[in-house]
């Protein structure tokens, strides 16, 4: 590289104000006193030492002066080849920042000179940089020590341009690692790794990290490839130049040495990565294509094993023409696909690895086989092969589908300890398993997890949430919600408001429950027969018919009618009064909509029949309600029992109580109350 080509004329005319000619050890002396004489603010600080000064202005160079730079000199030379202008290129780019940064430590320690003397200290600052790394480089400079460079710089002075291009150096380095790896984002293997990702459901921080992971890999597996490359073209110059006997004595011993060394590396270096060189499937022919042919044609309730050991044996398969075996199966025999791709993880020919235990860990999870997922794993454990964040997202996903709380908590717990966050998709799929095994404060902690790291929980996630807290009677649950709901820019609506509703009427709070039911009015929202039938509900806690009946009669004012849920609590409130009258015009009303009255109208009629000594009706009732036991709760065996011995249906009383007991149920209080009724029993009304 000729540095001489750089030059900044208007950096020389500057110093030609001092001296013209500058050609002597006693002329520089004069211009750098000229410097110190004609600016009083620099008086006595010593920038660098004069009992050595040399000539430094026979070149020209690269300087940044008065806001602008530029390249002077430096038009095509056929001579230059693309090594020159690539070190130009780089020289250009470290003098350019080395200047810059440089101009900023002047002018801070030299607040009172003017720019037209920085610019002159960094003229000669600057040319004795270049001089030093002109005679071994920029490497060799740095490698210097201070001692031993020229003595025309106080020892800080050099201190500083160390730090500043040691500094510069690394810059330039972290810039160029990023341009880099740019590239190998958007490579084709690490979108493939992507695309993957995405499908098992990876998204967020989590895919970046990934991507990233992927990139830095492949940069780091192709920066071995080039390094190897220059080994390699290292010892071919090194063997040529031992053929033709050049510089035999300038090589001497060192050359022998590395002669053995390089190619010893060379060797080593190429046989731990053969596995990663590209290479082509065998062809397959004879003897080989026919076992072949029979696998493919292998139907799904058959043993491939033996047909497979027999091709292994004629083709002597590498792990390239396995998967080209498997590709072919995968087009033509899709059931077979998967054993044989299992059936490979054992043969130490396919070099199974991690990724290929992942694949089908993942099928087998979307189909929900988890036995064979968790199989699969067992199979790497047994292999020495540790499953990844990617194979434990996939059974944190598997484990929360199929509802095994304890199994998706130990994968999310895993997944951690590989030092990787859950995304966005792993949260929502824990919250859910958290949900439906009924432990909605343990899923409230996640969602706060969730805020946290500022990603923001979905209105899908929150309503579930509300409705678990609901069918707890948590109010305070409930409440929190419903208020981080808010919070999150989610407007209550109509179901929210009902949940509320539903919840404060479960604990027999009418009048908080009222408050939600007419907050969802003004709100704009019309209340429907479920909003309705929860706040009929509430009153029937407290027995307040008459707010009960004038709220019905509000609302058919509006062009409210009540459906099924609503006169469902209106049979079992009138039906606990006794009001057979009443309810039988309701039992009108829901068969004249064409609606079968559901279960727990059937249990209402039952106890309330029962109590009111209507035998017929009662044991009609009580046919319908032993016929869909499966669907009883503890409460309604309890209301029919209890109803029974109140009654003096003793018999059927003793019935549905076995019944209670085979379905898993025990009441302590129904069993002491059924030996009391049949010590002291009670002759059964009729009407």
């Amino acid at each position: 590289m000729n540095l001489k080509r750089l030059v900044n004329r208007q950096v020389v005319n500057n110093l030609s104000r001092f001296n013209g000619r500058v050609r002597t050890r006693r002329d520089f002396s004069t211009i750098t006193a000229s410097i110190h004489s004609s600016n009083s603010c620099c008086d006595g600080v010593v920038l660098y030492n004069f009992s050595n000064s040399t000539p430094i202005l026979s070149f020209n160079r690269y300087m940044h002066t008065i806001g602008e730079t530029k390249l002077i000199g430096s038009s095509f030379n056929p001579k230059h080849n693309a090594n020159d202008i690539e070190e130009d290129e780089t020289m250009n780019e470290f003098l350019s920042r080395f200047v810059w940064i440089m101009r900023g430590k002047l002018t801070e320690v030299y607040k009172d000179c003017d720019k037209q003397t920085i610019n002159n200290m960094l003229l000669v600052i600057v040319g004795k940089v270049v001089s030093e790394m002109e005679k071994g480089g920029l490497d060799q400079m740095l490698d210097v020590a201070v001692a031993t460079l020229s003595q025309e710089f106080s020892r800080d002075l050099w201190k500083t341009v160390f730090e500043v291009s040691n500094a510069v150096l690394a810059d330039m380095e972290k810039e160029k690692k990023k341009e880099k790896m740019k590239g190998f984002l958007q490579c084709e293997e690490v979108q493939e790794l992507c695309r993957f990702a995405a499908e098992i459901g990876i998204r967020g921080d989590m895919m970046r990290e990934f991507r990233f992971k992927w990139a830095r890999e492949k940069m780091e597996e192709s920066d071995f490839y080039e390094s190897l490359k220059r080994l390699r073209e290292e010892v071919k110059a090194q063997e040529k130049a031992e053929e033709e006997g050049k510089n035999a004595v300038a090589m001497g011993e060192e050359a022998a040495t590395m002669g053995e060394e390089k190619p010893k590396l060379l060797i080593e270096s190429m046989s731990q990565k053969s596995s990663i060189w590209p290479e082509e499937p065998k062809p397959i022919s004879g003897k080989c294509k026919i076992v072949a042919e029979k696998i493919l044609a292998l139907k799904e309730e058959d043993d491939p094993s033996p047909l497979l050991a027999e091709w292994a044996e004629l083709q002597k398969p590498s792990r390239i023409d396995w998967l080209t075996l498997l590709d072919k199966l995968k087009e033509q025999n899709t059931r077979l696909y998967p054993k044989v791709e299992e059936l490979l993880l054992s043969e130490k020919s396919f070099q199974a690895n991690i990724r290929d235990y992942s694949k089908i860990i993942d099928a087998h999870a979307k189909q929900n086989r988890i036995e064979d997922a968790e199989r699969i794993v067992e199979k790497m454990n047994e292999n020495g092969i540790q499953p990844d964040a990617l194979t434990t997202n996939i059974l944190v996903h598997m484990y929360s589908k199929a509802g095994s709380l304890d199994r998706a908590r130990e994968a999310l717990e895993s997944l951690r300890r590989l030092g990787f966050r859950p995304d966005r998709e792993i949260y929502n799929s824990m919250i859910m398993v958290y949900v439906n095994a009924g432990q909605p404060k343990l899923a409230e902690s996640l969602t706060r997890e969730m805020e946290a790291r500022d990603i923001k929980p979905t209105m899908e996630i929150y309503m579930a949430l509300l409705r678990s807290f609901s069918q707890h009677g948590d109010v305070g649950g409930a409440g929190r919600i419903a208020t981080t709901m808010q919070f999150a820019g989610f407007q209550p609506n109509l179901e929210s408001c009902t949940l509320l509703v539903e919840t404060f009427g479960q604990v027999g709070d009418p009048d908080q429950a009222r408050n939600n039911f007419d907050y969802l009015m003004r709100l704009g929202h019309k209340p429907d027969d479920r909003c309705t039938a929860g706040m009929i509900a509430a009153y029937e806690k407290k027995n307040m018919l008459d707010k009960a009946l004038k709220l019905l009669l509000e609302l058919e004012k509006d062009g409210f009618e009540p459906g099924l849920a609503t006169d469902s609590v209106l049979v079992d409130w009138l039906g606990k009064l006794q009001l057979v009258d009443e309810v039988e015009q309701l039992l009108g009303r829901i068969a004249g909509q064409g609606e079968a009255p559901p279960l727990k109208i059937q249990v209402s009629l039952c106890d309330m029949y029962a109590r009111a000594g209507f035998e017929k009706k009662a044991l009609q009732a009580l046919g319908v309600v032993e016929a869909k036991k499966e669907q009883l709760g503890l409460h309604d065996f309890e209301r029919v029992v209890g109803g029974l011995i109140a009654g003096g249906f003793v018999q059927e009383a003793r019935r549905v109580h076995g019944l209670m007991e085979a379905q898993g149920f025990a009441s302590e209080h129904l069993k002491v109350t059924l030996t009391a009724s049949q010590a002291f029993s009670r002759k059964r009304p009729s009407k």
